[in-house]
């Protein structure tokens, strides 16, 4: 049981990269997450764990499995009898621009029940982070495209 979304962003993937790790902030772009709590400090890495509140679902712990930086990370969440993969893939293709692909997993003995009965929900869900995350990703590149630039020049 597997779905993967993807999306082509104007911004580079440094920008992406930045909100797509400040699992925090991701209730104010996307409404498929109302709360996060993180429960390990900084920075995020392998390890690192947060609690997500997402509408219809119960609150749901995910540890940082796997993580390069400004390439993507994979975290698991772990319920009985069904363990969720999600992962966060950054890919720059042309300069300015980041194509980003999420998608999510289940394995488990009751995978095949959970995925029949969330199929819908993780559809909708995948698509409002993706597009949120191109809204919030674009706005930020632009903002920073028109703050103003400081040049020092050397030897005066």
């Amino acid at each position: 049981m597997k779905r993967e979304v993807s999306i082509d962003i104007d911004a580079e993937p440094q920008h992406v990269w930045d909100i797509l790790t400040d699992v925090e902030h991701w209730p104010e772009w996307t409404s498929s997450v109302t709360d996060v709590v993180r429960l390990s400090p900084p920075p995020f890495k392998v390890g690192s764990r947060a609690r997500i509140k997402q509408p219809r679902l119960k609150d749901t712990v995910w540890t940082v499995t796997a993580l390069e930086p400004l390439v993507g990370f994979t975290w698991v969440a772990r319920r009985p009898g069904v363990t969720t993969i999600a992962l966060h893939r950054l890919e720059q293709r042309v300069p300015g621009t980041t194509t980003v692909t999420l998608g999510v997993r289940q394995r488990g003995v009751l995978a095949p029940l959970a995925w029949l009965l969330s199929v819908r929900m993780t559809r909708r869900y995948l698509e409002l982070e993706r597009h949120g995350l191109k809204a919030r990703s674009e706005a930020v590149a632009s903002d920073d495209a028109h703050q103003p630039r400081i040049v020092v020049a050397a030897g005066l």
